[in-house]
């Protein structure tokens, strides 16, 4: 299976009314050229709130061009590229049936599949949906999280070459499930080693946080 890059997306930190933190780069846009991209993720983009987003098992987030479809359809909205919050918009590859620990390589990348998208407040006021975290759980389309295991540069166009893909249960939206609307999964997301740390940290967020919206 083989799909490409549609866009490469960046964004800077700036203020904004919805979170606790008032500040956020979600607003990613489209970047012309190359991109480098290393372990903390691409070059040029920014992350404000650093507790809960960012670090190497949060490099770099993809969401496809079919799903940013899909949920158009259903909302009646025109969504560009980038505006999930994503770094990569992709074509053509199934991002919900892929598996956690499957490995892409994309132009001079390579890239792991180490978490999952769990929706908040900012996502949900940067769309200015109403209910948009409990619709996009129920919806179950959150995209992945993504481990940069060989730095390089990428860009619209490049394919996204399979090079590894793991043969277990625990897909995107297995693991999407384990963490929000499903938690009697979560003992046997340890059939993926490559996702413990993001699972350890999502959980000890949930314990430790109690104001915690994902399955709203």
């Amino acid at each position: 299976m083989a799909g490409a890059l549609e866009s490469v997306n960046v964004g800077r930190t700036v203020d904004v009314p919805w979170g606790q933190l008032r500040r956020s780069a979600i607003d990613k846009r489209p970047v012309d050229g190359p991109v480098h991209v290393n372990r903390a993720g691409l070059e040029g983009d920014q992350i404000a709130d650093l507790v809960n987003h960012g670090g190497p098992d949060q490099a770099v987030y993809a969401y496809a061009r079919e799903d940013l479809e899909a949920w158009g359809g259903q909302l009646g909205r025109t969504f560009h590229a980038g505006q999930f919050g994503e770094n990569l918009t992709t074509v053509g590859i199934d991002l919900t049936g892929a598996h956690a620990g499957d490995r892409w390589r994309v132009g001079g990348a390579l890239l792991e599949i180490a978490g999952v998208r769990i929706p908040c407040s900012v996502f949900q006021g940067f769309l200015d949906e109403r209910q948009w975290v409990k619709k996009f759980t129920q919806g179950r389309l959150p995209g992945p999280y993504l481990r940069v295991l060989e730095e390089g540069t990428i860009e619209a166009g490049d394919t996204i070459e399979v090079v590894e893909s793991r043969e277990h249960e625990v897909t995107v939206d297995f693991v999407f499930r384990a963490l929000t609307t499903e938690r009697g999964l979560i003992p046997r997301l340890t059939a993926e080693p490559r996702i413990n740390s993001f699972v350890a940290r999502r959980l000890g967020e949930r314990r430790n946080d109690p104001r915690e919206v994902t399955a709203q």
